[in-house]
């Protein structure tokens, strides 16, 4: 294929993935040759040609043919335009010195060595952000400025936030890297303000090839270190220097923020961790179960448990590995398999706090919503299909989520007998094994319920 059919391919792709996603996946890419049926294209590096692959790569063979090219899939060669230092292996992200960086004089946070991009599990509500921050940490040029991470407590900003430091580290180690929390970053500034010592403070930040600032949010009605802030931000912009942030929300629903500082840190691309939804709590549990082996060789998880902790503990990703090191502990303290018996005991303190509570009537009001009826309808004595089975899905879920008894159910069901309960969770509970919409359903109102 020619440069210029590569370019009608590219326009072609710009205007069906939109300007963002262009930018920053297919502009950086260029083609080398067309070899048999295998397009080879130059990428920056190998992480963004394996996205590419992954999520483009269909959609570019298919626009390539459409073009007079004969391709039915796509390779990528990592361009060295220059010779880098030899990557360590992956070990030394925890040999690294924890509180300096490559240039001592820094005064970077210590990193936590079990925060890397190796030990991310990577979700739905996550994959954005381990995108964007893999792109920064891998590429040398500087993608999004800034890139700004936010999310609620415990779902992953400051592992990413980590995982970028020690990637960097890892692979440039000249890179001058300061990581801190914006308290530090204002704990610094008051005491250059002490002691007279701005200009030191000036150049120790604005001389940094990436500056990480966590928590932004605590420099909220902070009128002083904001202006510091804004000009050490605007002064490595101005060097085309990386910089990344993050916060428990949105630049624009932190108060007490300046309106310029809000405008600049959208500058760059602003990513959303999502709360965590089932099967990612469940892919977190399964890794850290397999690093907690390794140091509990001996402990059994039973069938159940490990499922049980991401259904009821969904609130905090810190939480839920927190229980799951409790258990594996205590079953070594006290030499039991960990039953889900044992579990519900032994985590009860945490299983207390983190469980949401959930009423019958909610449960009721959220299924009519969700299939266009009203709250009458699923109370009323209507046995029209339409209506019946939302009702079963309800009292299905109502003796799921709640602590109410069979009779207690019913009788919010319009007056109902218990019996006409049990009839309706076990067809919602025969129905999700072999009606895949019906599951899908029910699962979806379920997380609905608990988020």
């Amino acid at each position: 294929m020619t440069d210029e059919g590569w370019g009608e391919v590219r326009a072609k792709l710009q205007s069906t993935l939109g300007a963002d996603a262009y930018t920053n996946w297919i502009e950086p890419l260029s083609l080398i040759k067309t070899e048999g049926k295998v397009a080879v294209f130059r990428t920056p590096t190998k992480f963004i040609g394996n996205w590419v692959n992954r999520n483009y790569g269909a959609r570019i063979c298919e626009l390539m043919n459409a073009n007079g090219a004969c391709v039915d899939r796509l390779e990528f060669s990592v361009q060295t335009a220059t010779p880098q230092p030899e990557k360590k292996p992956a070990k030394t992200y925890h040999e690294a010195p924890p509180a300096k960086s490559a240039k001592s004089d820094l005064p970077t946070s210590p990193l936590d060595k079990r925060l890397t991009f190796e030990n991310f599990v990577v979700g739905q509500p996550n994959e954005l952000a381990h995108a964007a921050a893999r792109r920064v940490a891998e590429s040398d040029a500087v993608s999004f400025n800034p890139l700004f991470l936010y999310g609620g407590v415990g779902l992953g900003k400051t592992h990413l936030m980590h995982a970028i430091a020690w990637e960097i580290r890892n692979n440039r180690p000249d890179a001058r890297v300061l990581y801190l929390s914006a308290e530090q970053f204002m704990h610094k500034f008051v005491q250059a303000l002490r002691f007279k010592d701005m200009l030191t403070f000036k150049d120790m930040f604005r001389s940094v090839d990436v500056l990480m600032i966590d928590d932004v949010q605590f420099i909220a009605g902070k009128e002083s270190t904001q202006d510091e802030f804004f000009h050490t931000f605007n002064a490595l912009i101005d060097q085309n220097k990386q910089i990344v942030i993050s916060a428990d929300r949105s630049p624009n629903d932190i108060d007490d923020i300046d309106d310029r500082i809000k405008s600049r840190l959208q500058w760059g691309l602003v990513v959303d961790i999502h709360p965590t939804d089932y099967e990612l709590r469940l892919g977190i549990l399964q890794s850290k179960m397999e690093a907690n082996l390794v140091h509990y060789p001996d402990v059994v998880i039973a069938d159940g448990v490990i499922e049980f902790l991401a259904h009821r503990i969904s609130s905090n990703v810190r939480v839920l590995e927190g229980a799951l090191t409790r258990l594996f502990a205590f079953a070594s303290l006290v030499g039991k398999e960990v039953t889900l018996d044992m579990a519900q005991e032994s985590l009860a303190d945490v299983l207390r706090t983190t469980q949401k509570n959930i009423t019958v009537e909610e449960i009721i009001r959220k299924v009519a919503e969700h299939y266009h009826l009203k709250v009458n309808d699923i109370l009323s004595a209507r046995r029209a299909r339409a209506v019946a089975r939302p009702r079963q899905i309800a009292m299905f879920l109502a003796k799921n989520l709640t602590s109410k008894s069979l009779p207690d159910i019913g009788r919010r069901f319009g007056g109902r007998d218990h019996t006409t309960v049990i009839h309706a969770v076990k067809k919602i509970t025969e129905l999700k094994e072999s009606d895949a919409a019906i599951a899908e359903d029910v699962e979806l109102l379920r997380r609905m319920l608990e988020a």
